[in-house]
């Protein structure tokens, strides 16, 4: 078992390598009730035999992004009112992302705080949803537009979850590792080169170290500047153009998914202003294709994710920020790109 300790508003230990229930178990200890918020494929798992005096409760979400919604958020708020929920009280995610950052918004705003825990169940939520702080749902807009920065007690992270997932969703995650390789850990990249899906998932010391070297990244960057005023920009390498694309698709696509051709795509800007090589760009390409990760999308799309971009976070006024690496592991900010060289750069990812 591995604990890795990230500093924000509050310190916290993010358990690595642990059975999560007597994790939960334990932290339940001297609460009155426990809200276990859940998504619909944990539904088999997440009963507890053991006697506690907590009264547990348990509230079931859609998977995925469709539960980060106000009317579900809605629903929570009644369900907790309903069930009498007091400051002292525990709120605990149990899934993806999305379960972890709905989880951690309702617990936020539930009598201005209280406390939870998050239980990622999926590569990408273990290695960046549940880590960080960072609450939410999304809006009609964009992605995660309404949320707050409110770190959880502990995040509680066991691999076996990993086994329930298909092929698809682990390698999704995978992208996020692929990530924090390229903007910090290295060593990562050293990991996953010439390794394909199989090979990894049927490696538990090489998946936990994955796990931990990017948890690790997260928690670094995290504890230098918990409110993203600057430096955590560095975490959402390739996500401008994931988070258009992910909009674009009608969230079909997962997550990963589409941060993986983001990540192609930042690159991509990179290279076309010098800052690196082109085998650098084919590493990124070999990495997360190796791993059966998409790197193109239909070039069609252009006129459609152009005005979906002005939505990232990191866009200040009308101006677009693009974080991209100048060397592996290092990063810089772009703030001067015009529609043409964006739209120059997506015609090298298009499909």
């Amino acid at each position: 078992m591995k604990s890795i300790a990230v500093h924000a508003e509050r310190s916290y230990e993010v358990i690595i390598g642990c059975d999560w229930k007597s994790e939960v178990l334990k932290m339940a200890q001297g609460r009155s009730r426990v809200a276990v918020i859940y998504s619909t494929t944990m539904r088999d798992a997440i009963r507890f035999d053991a006697d506690v005096d907590a009264e547990f409760h348990f509230f079931e979400v859609s998977d995925g992004e469709s539960a980060k919604s106000i009317a579900t958020l809605s629903s929570v708020w009644n369900w907790l009112g309903a069930a009498g929920f007091t400051r002292s009280d525990l709120i605990i995610g149990i899934g993806g992302g999305a379960v972890t950052d709905l989880a951690g918004f309702a617990a936020s705003t539930w009598l201005r705080g209280i406390d939870w825990i998050a239980v990622p169940t999926s590569v990408a939520g273990m290695v960046d949803a549940s880590v960080g702080g960072k609450t939410g749902i999304n809006s009609d807009y964009g992605k995660n537009l309404i949320g707050a920065f409110y770190s959880p007690l502990t995040v509680i992270i066991d691999i076996a979850w990993l086994n329930t997932l298909s092929d698809r969703d682990f390698a999704a995650g995978l992208a996020e590792v692929i990530k924090c390789g390229f903007i910090s850990d290295t060593e990562i990249l050293n990991l996953l080169d010439g390794r394909s899906l199989q090979t990894v998932r049927v490696d538990s010391d090489v998946v936990i170290d994955l796990i931990s070297r990017s948890v690790q990244v997260k928690a670094d960057v995290v504890s230098s500047d918990f409110k993203e005023s600057f430096a955590r920009e560095v975490l959402n390498y390739g996500h401008t153009l994931g988070h258009a694309i992910e909009i674009h698709a009608k969230y079909s696509m997962r997550h990963g998914e589409a941060i993986s051709i983001g990540l192609v795509y930042a690159a991509e800007l990179a290279h076309a202003r010098g800052l690196i090589d082109s085998q650098i760009v084919a590493q990124h390409r070999r990495l997360l294709s190796e791993l059966g990760l998409p790197i193109d999308y239909p070039a069609s799309a252009w006129p459609a994710l152009w005005p979906l971009l002005a939505l990232d976070k990191k866009s200040r006024g009308s101006q677009l920020r693009f974080v991209v690496l100048n060397a592996l592991g290092q990063t810089i900010r772009l703030e001067d790109l015009n529609e043409s060289e964006l739209r120059s750069a997506y015609e090298r990812i298009s499909s």
